[in-house]
Formats: C-alpha cells, sequence, structure tokens
C-alpha cells in the first residue's frame, strides 16, 4: 500500500472545487467534434469495483489495468522502464514490507539529510502532460478543467490506451482497487463507522465523485462520445483514478504548487514520526526527499504524507496506524445548537453569516481542542441577554476573528464546558456500542475472498473507533476537571461569604 506524500485535501471539492467550478463557468462553446488520430486498444475486464454495483457481463464496464495491491513483478518492470526513460540510479528498491504490502527499500546505507530520489519532470504526470489521444486533451483543456478531473480523465483515457501509452508501466504498476473509503459500499460504511463523522466525509467524497463525473458526463463527454466512451469513462473508471489521486497525487510546492504524480516515489510509505516531504528540487533538478533519519540496507524507507488524523489517513489512503502512534490523531466532535432555544433563529443567522452550520463539527485532540469549539459552545449556551455577544461568538467559531486572545465569558464557562462534556460523552457512547456490536457482526459470506474484504473492514473500522473513543475519554477527563476545579472555587467563595455574613451578624 504504496502512496506519495503530500498535504491534500480532506475531501474532493475543497476551495478549488473542480465540480464548482465547472458547474459555474460562464458559458461553454460548443464546436464540432474532433477526428481520433489513434485506435484504442479492445478492452477486457478486471477493474474490480467492490461490492458498489452489480451488473450484468454486458453492461459492466470491462477494464484490464492496475495490478494487485502486492505485485512486485509490475513494479519491478516500473522500475526498469523508469531508468530506461531517464531515471537515476537508485538507492532504494522495490520490495514486499510489513508496512504497505509494497514499498522502497535501503539498498545500501543511507545517511540522515541525504536526498533521495531525483525523479526528472519528465517523469512526472501533471495537467501539463501528453496525451496519447492529444484530440481528447484538447477538448479538455477547451473547456478549461480544473486540475483534479482533468487529471482524473487523463489517468483513465492513458489506461485505456495499454501498451500504446507511454504511462503503460506506471499505470500497470498502480493498485487495481485502492485502498480508499471509495470502494467501501453504503451499507458497509453505515455499519462499521457508524459512531465516526469520516462515515459522513466519506459519503461526502463519494457523492462528489460521481457529481464530478456525471457534470463531465453532461458537459463534454456526452459532446464527444467517439473521444469519451462511456465503456471506458464511467462513474466505476472514475472512482478508480480518483481513489489513485486522493491516495498518490502531491502538491510541488517548487513547482509553483502544481498537483502531480510522481511514479516510483509514489512506492513510499507513511509513517507518522517522519517529517520529510516531496519536493521539486531545482539544483537537482528532480523531485527528490530528504531523509530525517539514517537507513541500513533493508529497511523500508518512509515519508509523511502530512499531519493527518488516522480518520484523515483511513479516508484517502485505507489503513489507520497503531494506536497511539500518530502525534497528529483527531476526532471530530460534532456541536449543535438547541431547537427549544429561545435564540435559535438569530444563532443559526450568526454562524450561516460565517460559513458555519449546525451540526458543526471540530477537532479534538489527545491535548485538547481549538479555541473555535469553545466559542460555538459559548454560542451555543448563551442566554438571551447576550445576544449583543452572538455575532463575536459566531467569528470566532469560523476563525474569522483577528484577535489571537481566546475567548472568555465568565458567566457561562461552566455551562459551556458542561455542554462539550455531554457532546463527549454521547460521542463515546456511540462508539462503546458501535464497538460492542463490530463483536457481533454477521461476516457469513459465501466467498472466502469477500470474507476476508469483510473481515479487513471490520478490523480497520475498530482500529478507528478505538483510537477516536480513546482520544475523546482523554477529553472527558479534562472537562471533568475543569469543572471540578470551577465548582470547587464557587464552593469555596460561597463557604468565604457566609463566613463573613456570619462572622457580622454575630457582630
Amino acid at each position: 500500500m504504496a502512496k506519495a506524500s503530500s498535504v491534500l485535501q480532506s475531501t474532493l471539492l475543497p476551495a478549488y472545487s473542480p465540480l464548482h467550478k465547472l458547474r459555474n463557468q460562464s458559458s461553454i462553446l460548443s464546436f464540432p467534434p474532433l477526428p481520433v488520430s489513434r485506435c484504442r486498444p479492445g478492452i477486457h475486464c478486471s477493474v474490480s469495483a467492490g461490492e458498489t454495483t452489480r451488473r450484468s457481463v454486458e453492461e459492466a464496464p470491462d477494464i484490464s489495468w492496475g495490478c494487485e495491491i502486492d505485485s512486485l513483478e509490475n513494479a519491478t518492470s516500473l522500475q526498469n522502464w523508469l531508468s530506461e526513460s531517464g531515471l537515476p540510479p537508485q538507492k532504494m528498491a522495490i520490495d514486499r514490507v510489513d508496512i504497505g504490502e509494497r514499498g522502497l527499500v535501503a539498498s545500501q546505507n543511507l545517511r540522515k539529510g541525504e536526498k533521495l530520489l531525483f525523479v526528472p519532470p519528465s517523469l512526472v504526470i501533471s495537467a501539463d502532460s501528453e496525451w496519447t489521444n492529444p484530440e481528447a486533451g484538447e477538448v479538455m483543456k477547451r473547456y478549461d478543467v480544473p486540475d483534479w478531473p482533468l487529471l482524473a480523465t487523463y489517468l483513465i483515457s492513458e489506461a485505456s490506451f495499454q501498451k500504446n501509452s507511454r504511462w503503460f508501466n506506471y499505470i500497470s504498476a498502480l493498485p487495481r482497487q485502492p485502498y480508499s473509503l471509495l470502494y467501501w459500499t453504503r451499507t458497509e460504511l453505515d455499519m462499521y463507522l457508524e459512531a465516526s463523522q469520516i462515515r459522513e466525509r466519506a459519503i461526502e467524497r463519494i457523492t462528489n465523485v460521481v457529481g464530478t463525473y456525471e457534470d463531465l458526463r453532461s458537459r463534454i463527454f456526452s459532446k464527444h462520445p467517439h473521444l469519451f466512451p462511456k465503456e471506458v469513462f464511467n462513474d466505476e473508471t472514475f472512482k478508480w483514478s480518483f481513489g489513485i489521486l486522493f491516495s498518490r497525487l502531491v502538491r510541488l510546492p517548487s513547482m509553483d504548487g502544481r498537483f502531480a504524480l510522481v511514479p516510483w516515489a509514489d512506492m513510499l510509505n507513511h509513517n507518522c514520526e517522519v517529517e520529510t516531504f516531496l519536493d521539486y528540487d531545482k539544483s537537482s533538478k528532480g523531485v527528490v526527499f530528504t531523509t530525517d533519519r539514517p537507513y541500513q540496507p533493508g529497511e523500508q524507507v518512509f515519508i509523511s504524507y502530512g499531519n493527518k488524523s488516522n480518520g484523515e489517513l483511513l479516508l484517502s489512503y485505507g489503513f489507520v496506524p497503531r494506536e497511539g502512534t500518530n502525534p497528529s490523531d483527531s476526532v471530530e466532535l460534532a456541536l449543535s445548537l438547541r431547537k427549544n432555544d429561545k435564540c435559535y433563529k438569530e444563532k443559526l443567522d450568526a454562524l450561516k453569516k460565517h460559513g458555519l452550520s449546525t451540526p458543526q463539527c471540530f477537532p479534538v485532540r489527545i491535548t485538547g481542542w481549538p479555541m473555535e469549539l469553545m466559542a460555538y459552545a459559548y454560542l451555543v449556551m448563551s442566554p438571551p441577554d447576550m445576544r449583543n455577544s452572538f455575532e463575536e461568538m459566531a467569528k470566532a467559531a469560523s476563525n474569522k476573528t483577528s484577535t489571537t486572545k481566546d475567548l472568555k465569558y465568565p458567566e457561562i464557562e461552566e455551562e459551556a464546558l458542561q455542554f462539550i462534556l455531554d457532546s463527549c460523552e454521547t460521542s463515546i457512547s456511540k462508539y462503546t456500542r458501535s464497538l460492542k456490536e463490530s463483536g457481533s457482526m454477521d461476516l457469513d459470506i459465501t466467498s472466502p475472498k469477500q470474507l476476508n474484504r469483510k473481515a479487513f473492514l471490520k478490523q480497520l473500522a475498530v482500529d478507528l473507533s478505538t483510537s477516536e473513543r480513546r482520544i475523546l475519554y482523554r477529553a472527558q477527563y479534562i472537562l471533568r476537571r475543569r469543572l471540578r476545579d470551577i465548582r470547587s472555587g464557587e464552593l469555596k467563595a460561597l463557604r468565604l461569604f457566609t463566613g463573613l455574613r456570619n462572622f457580622f451578624n454575630f457582630k
């Protein structure tokens, strides 16, 4: 399970949303279909869609590209092709590994601070790469398709040309079914990830991938079916290509922030303790990374995929680090306004003004929670006589305030902390119930392969739920202590006041 490093967006449609941009372009000019200059090889079946759809043989997209996730033969062919195409001699080699199934291991001693890889730009796939079918590429560029859907379409197009594509050896080494929540069925998401907010993120991502494909199909593919035949460009192949992009696409800051697929480099696996990333090195004119520790021959070499939580790593890459090993781990806690609140509409309007909603999720780490979460809790618990502060609270909850000071409302701090504690405990109970039920999930599958799949997905879900519940337990402990301190302080003040009153009454 090898993926390249990058700090990628956690959903498909962030600020640069490809679907959003496609739907909001001014006017898209149509033009006569262009002739096809190259013949596309015959297409035959292999891409597995998991259990998402069950079509008849006549209806199913019959596509054969990629390989099993642990295939060394395809990866070795890739390395040989890259070497013939200009990749310098490497100090790492592909091998089966404990973490990731396939990975790059040191073939000689590697020093800390040593630069490795040196993949030249000519062996990097980006939005500027040449198409085997140049007419299809020209159509996509005339429609000004953003990088993500452009690269997804490019990958499918090149895969369909098989050996006629320059990237045949690279695509042959890609996983046939990427480890990604894109390949979980709705039933599996509901059953295994019921307690985690990552379930909602996965559903949103799947919806956005399907929406992006449908938008491309209606605006472009349907108008040029000879360039984009549906048996090749369909929802299943787009699920595959986006699965590859989410798990392997990198952003190279030194190449003007260009998004790219970097063959060979994307065989590197992630380690939470590593802080080195891929980037373009202008002096050596290649994509490199710098080791932050020494490696002995035979040791697997790691990079970082970014400071991601266990849920985000599962969402894009299909794995969950061992509990307690990810310093960037967090759990999303959902907070909601109370519908019986007399100021519900005013508070909701304030939230919407700053791009927030109800419920709203905030990350909770083992070390604490962000100021935005506290600001949201203040807003939820603020009484009507604090309505003049609603705007300030909502602004702070959205992180749009210019002040760096923590928001403080001592008069409702206890109520806000209790509200967060109640939300934590509600979430903990969901995790506890889900983990308890996971021990009795029905795994009676007739196919041994599907049985293995079910067991694998179940274990991933259990690992994620356990790590997220652990963070909530820690938050629960901190909240209870803070509330105890507040209440004990109030009790001391009350006792002091009572003592003084009794003293003066006695006098």
